[in-house]
């Protein structure tokens, strides 16, 4: 069976920026600004507030995991916070371990943090369809996630770098599966979590050339056509045929990067039934012309054989 949730977190393709240990103690505050990176933390002793991205703060405890799929700014502070105008950096003490707060005073909060980067082109499109924070409490699936995450990072291992790869997919599904059941915001999770909208999202996914219609997706769902609209669009945060249209594209994309498809075989592959009616919606979406996208992104590899190639002619 098709599995959206696990499609769109392979398409993203997550890698490690780091990962650490930070232990805090008395008042303290740190703030630092990421280019819309994953960002997770879990706490392991004490208590502390983060605030990753928009919104309040959330009052973090032991247990607790936190994840904003695309962190902007994140500041983390004491618990209760400390004056406005106390702000610290994280101070390395060996062995991926951090302080933070006065050295003398004695450690009151530790938690694992990790900062993870999307390697998908598509990562805005794809991220835009997750909730913007996860918090979930007492998982202890999720924090023996993180303890792997954290202790592969930092070991030099064979297929390393793979291995990472794999179980930060792993961390986001099992967080982003958790957060189906008590999601607010509006994303894929929440679609996924209402057992109506869930039989659409599916087909979509498992037929992505089938020339779907809102009635057609609406059966689908046992719904009337504007219940299922309005419902899809609120709990999604896209109108059905909009989501169609980006996971159409960020199909589109991936096999215009790996494959050496033709633009018709593309344009088939995801629902259209020609050459320049994909066009026409690729370069509308995406900014740019299938043809010259998949040039420019071409292995390197490859374009330098080809001039080698040509200088060799």
């Amino acid at each position: 069976m098709i599995d959206p949730l696990a499609e769109v977190v392979s398409l993203l393709q997550p890698s490690m920026r780091f990962s650490k240990l930070i232990v805090g103690g008395g008042p303290w505050r740190v703030r630092r600004s990421d280019p819309g990176d994953l960002f997770y933390c879990v706490v392991l002793e004490g208590e502390c507030l983060s605030s990753p991205g928009a919104g309040e703060p959330i009052h973090l405890t032991a247990g607790d995991f936190l994840l904003a799929p695309s962190a902007q700014d994140i500041v983390a502070s004491s618990h209760p916070p400390p004056p406005l105008d106390v702000e610290n950096w994280p101070v390395a003490i060996g062995d991926g371990v951090f302080r933070l707060g006065a050295a003398d005073a004695a450690p009151d909060v530790r938690m694992l943090i990790g900062h993870c980067h999307f390697e998908s082109p598509d990562a805005a499109l794809l991220v835009s369809l997750l909730p913007q924070r996860v918090h979930i409490r007492d998982q202890r699936r999720l924090a023996m996630l993180v303890k792997l995450v954290s202790e592969e990072s930092r070991a030099d291992r064979p297929a390393r770098d793979m291995v990472l790869s794999r179980l930060l997919e792993v961390l986001m599904i099992e967080a982003l599966r958790v957060t189906g059941e008590t999601a607010a915001s509006p994303g894929l999770v929440l679609g996924l979590a209402d057992n109506r909208l869930a039989n659409a999202i599916r087909a979509m996914h498992a037929e992505p050339t089938h020339a779907w219609t809102v009635a057609e997706l609406a059966r689908q769902a046992a719904l009337s056509r504007s219940a299922f609209f309005e419902r899809f669009k609120q709990t999604v945060g896209l109108a059905p045929m909009a989501y169609l249209l980006a996971w159409r594209m960020a199909l589109a994309k991936r096999m215009l990067r790996n494959d050496q498809s033709r633009i018709a075989d593309v344009a088939e592959r995801v629902g259209y039934s020609s050459a320049s009616t994909f066009s026409v919606a690729f370069t509308r979406h995406v900014g740019t012309p299938p043809t010259r996208y998949a040039n420019d992104r071409k292995p390197l590899e490859a374009k330098s054989d080809q001039s080698s190639h040509d200088q060799g002619q």
